[in-house]
């Protein structure tokens, strides 16, 4: 009796490999039109696929910015230098801090295109998703700095990081300095003043610190 045929399935790193195409493609076409002008279709087109295997990997153009932010995460979590737990917390939070900066700036205008149509007041539905994303890199953050202070001391270190991180973007989207200095010593100042505002608020109120 003769065997049935299999269909055979596309193996993972097949649809991965196409799923970073299409984020490649997408930002590459908005670095010519802006990325509110970019279509899926003309991606689609572009990568010679149909709109409909487009659509099985991404619901819209926001869910490919989400990719896009999340091969920030993923430069941010790689492994760290070995002697990386010595460091002060300052400079862990820095160097992760800037991976994440440093893994967009190639495209920077279309990252700051990006998050001006999360934040665009006809798009109420990207709203409450961007701000978890926000609490999410934040936590990241944490865990690739090794911060693992608990209680009332991570929820004001929460706090500030948001606070620095919300700022160095503002100053991240114009740095046209060599080598993003410019954001390198503005993020490098906000931890310093950070860690110093920390450490005096717990001091006075006599707070331990559980990760220490």
């Amino acid at each position: 009796m003769a065997k049935r045929a299999t269909r055979q399935r596309p193996k993972s790193s097949s649809r991965s490999d196409l799923k970073e195409r299409v984020v490649d493609a997408a930002i590459e076409l908005a670095e010519t039109v802006g990325w509110s002008a970019v279509r899926l279709r003309a991606v689609a087109e572009q990568l010679g696929i149909p709109l409909a295997e487009l659509q099985t990997h991404y619901r819209d153009l926001d869910g490919v910015a989400d990719a896009w932010f999340v091969h920030a995460w993923q430069t941010m979590l790689a492994p760290p230098p070995d002697d990386f737990a010595q460091w002060p917390a300052a400079d862990r939070l820095h160097f992760v801090l800037m991976r994440w900066f440093d893994a967009l700036a190639k495209h920077r205008e279309v990252t700051h295109q990006m998050l001006s149509e999360k934040t665009y007041l006809s798009h109420p539905h990207h709203w409450v998703p961007m701000i978890f994303n926000l609490s999410r890199t934040i936590q990241w953050v944490r865990e690739a700095a090794l911060l693992d202070a608990g209680g009332r001391r991570r929820q004001v270190e929460e706090v500030g990081l948001t606070a620095v991180f919300l700022a160095t973007l503002a100053v991240w989207r114009r740095d046209d300095s060599d080598n993003q200095d410019r954001t390198r010593d503005f993020l490098r100042r906000r931890l310093a003043r950070a860690d110093r505002t920390l450490a005096a608020l717990f001091r006075r109120r006599g707070l331990a610190d559980p990760g220490e």
